[in-house]
């Protein structure tokens, strides 16, 4: 594993630590090192001394960084206190892997139960660490994390002059959705609010509904037209069950987004248990799990390096501040990403 270096406080929490993990994926900036599969000396202050860094793959659901918020199971998933935040980007202050070096600029995410890239140092896995062009800062890869790991996996069947329709385009993975998909020559339609539709048609949506004035899944019927792939980062699962009227016979509808509910539960398993004679499953239905995988995380790399692809970011905040970043997330009123600055 490895040990990422930041430049602050290590240990530094947040005050709102019931969203240690619903805040920590693709929100923040934040600088780390890198470690490999044995036991390392590292900085003194890093307060990692002695510690056994031994990598080991570990593969995780995206939807756990909402964990901490579900009644119960929540509290006892995390344990107390906590350091959030998983994505991080910045440079390796020790390691024992081949491939890095003490000084690299890296940048990549942790996986839960494993948080922390709100301090100085953090130890951090293997496929979740890969280096980072000089031609991308670290505030823009620090934001990259779930959000565009994420994005990248729910179109990874897409491809060129395919209709691709985003459920939720103004978020933190959905603005990543816009852009992966119109780098891989697709063309896009999506949702968001009023607000928003000039935004989405900036990042690179050919057409925009506005949910606030019309009803989508109306005004998908009315539109006639059948889309090769449906990314939901919402989860309206009502869209699903429509989605016969707007979605390809062989096409796919990807779900990742969902709110931790009774009503929610009921919804998917309704989605899962129908049989097809009772109308179920209309089309292939996928609920997307991302994990870490190296490669891709180079992938986007390469894409920001070349200027296709880039972190929208709503605002940056100091350290000593990151708890209005916790407020702010916690609104549902986000327009991208969240930075959180740990050092020079």
């Amino acid at each position: 594993m490895p040990v990422l270096r930041c430049h602050g406080r290590p240990g530094a929490q947040s005050r709102h630590q019931s969203l240690c993990c619903f805040a920590l994926f693709g929100k923040f900036a934040s600088c780390w090192a890198n470690v490999g599969q044995d036991t390392l000396q590292c900085p003194q202050s890093s307060g990692l001394q002695g510690k056994n860094t031994t990598h080991h793959p570990v593969l995780r659901y995206t939807k756990l960084a909402k964990l901490p918020e579900l009644p119960l199971v929540g509290s006892f998933a995390i344990s107390k206190p906590a350091i959030p935040c998983a994505d991080f980007a910045g440079t390796v202050a020790a390691t024992s892997r081949q491939d890095l070096m003490v000084g690299q600029r890296v940048y990549g995410k942790l996986e839960p139960p494993q948080f922390g890239a709100l301090a100085e140092y953090a130890v951090v896995g293997y496929e979740g660490t890969v280096p980072l062009p000089d031609e991308v800062s670290f505030e823009q890869a620090g934001c990259v994390g779930v959000a565009g790991l994420t994005a990248y996996q729910t179109l990874a069947s897409a491809k060129v002059g395919d209709k691709v329709f985003i459920n939720g385009l103004s978020g933190g993975t959905g603005t990543f959705g816009i852009q992966i998909a119109r780098a891989k020559g697709c063309y896009v339609v999506g949702t968001c609010s009023t607000g928003n539709v000039d935004f989405c048609k900036e990042l690179g949506a050919n057409e925009v509904i506005d949910y606030k004035s019309e009803d989508v899944i109306s005004t998908l019927k009315r539109g006639g037209r059948m889309f090769d792939l449906v990314v939901d980062y919402v989860g309206q699962t009502d869209l699903y069950w429509q989605s016969a009227s707007f979605l390809k016979p062989a096409g796919k509808f990807v779900c990742v987004g969902a709110q931790p509910s009774l009503a929610t539960l009921k919804s998917f398993l309704a989605i899962f248990l129908t049989p097809r004679f009772l109308g179920g499953w209309p089309r292939t239905f996928e609920f997307l799990t991302c994990k870490v995988n190296a490669a891709q995380y180079a992938d986007i790399a390469k894409m920001m390096a070349e200027g296709k692809v880039k972190s929208v970011i709503q605002q940056s905040y100091a350290l000593e501040n990151a708890s209005d970043a916790f407020v702010a997330l916690k609104s549902g009123r986000t327009r991208g990403k969240l930075a959180i600055k740990v050092s020079d």
